[in-house]
């Protein structure tokens, strides 16, 4: 048997093993890596973060006071500019009472602001600043890009209202404007704007009647004759286009605009 003496050396042996030795030892100042342990910690889940709110200042929901206003009337120069961003904040937390504020800045000279007011307008989404709109995308002196812009926002507050805008986009003499208006009207389930995007089937330039061409797809599922629209000619898109005003003369007292498509779920 190993006398206590012994014993005790083995022990004092293990240890200075298993935890190294001592700061102020005679080994100190050189390493001696020890075995390595895995330890079992308890798991505690994060807290639950909650949804940040969408606006930090929610829109005003009444009538705007008459200070409000002189303080809306004040912002429309800002809408173009370094500050345009801070001033379209302001007209979005003023909210619907700022409509006929912005409707304003559709009249003022620089197409910078009467653009960004129609941006506004879609952010705050007041249906009200939809006749404004239409008006706007109707004007033959509006430069296009502002037109166009008037014409998609009008679809996204109150789409039923857009038939007169896609219309008469559809007869300007720029290509843009007819084919933003194919394609609009896409957006809008009123037979009014079918015998519009008929007419434009046979449009002269090819990228117009192929956006009409599939605009009257979506709306109306006829399953029309198969043509090869991309390498048309304007021939034979005129020849197309009575096809499409032969089947509207049978069915337009009758038929009914098919629900729009909803995607699958996944």
């Amino acid at each position: 048997m190993m006398s206590g003496n012994v014993v005790g050396a083995v022990l004092v042996g293990m240890l200075v093993w298993l935890v190294g030795p001592q700061a102020g030892g005679a080994d100190a100042g050189t390493e001696h890596p020890g075995p390595s342990m895995l330890v079992s910690m308890p798991y505690e889940s994060p807290p639950k973060v909650e949804a940040a709110p969408v606006g930090t200042v929610p829109p005003l929901a009444q009538a705007l006071g008459p200070e409000d206003v002189k303080r809306a009337e004040a912002l429309l120069p800002l809408l173009e500019g370094k500050q345009e961003f801070r001033a379209i904040g302001e007209f979005v937390h003023l909210g619907p009472g700022a409509t006929p504020v912005l409707a304003k800045a559709l009249a003022m000279p620089s197409p910078r602001v009467r653009y960004n007011a129609i941006e506004t307008m879609l952010m705050i989404q007041d249906p009200g600043a939809v006749p404004s709109l239409i008006e706007t995308a109707k004007s033959a002196t509006e430069i296009p890009r502002v037109r166009e812009h008037a014409l998609r926002v009008s679809v996204r507050l109150d789409p039923p209202k857009a038939p007169p805008a896609i219309e008469a986009l559809a007869k300007d003499p720029e290509p843009a404007l007819r084919k933003a208006a194919a394609f609009e009207a896409r957006y809008v389930r009123e037979k009014a704007v079918i015998p519009v995007l008929i007419t434009l089937v046979s449009d002269e330039e090819k990228s117009v009647a192929v956006t009409a061409i599939n605009s009257l797809w979506i709306l109306t599922r006829h399953e029309s004759e198969m043509h090869d629209w991309e390498t048309s000619t304007l021939a034979d898109r005129t020849e197309w286009a009575q096809e499409w005003i032969d089947w509207w003369k049978t069915v337009q007292d009758t038929l009914q605009l098919p629900e729009p498509w909803t995607p699958r779920k996944p």
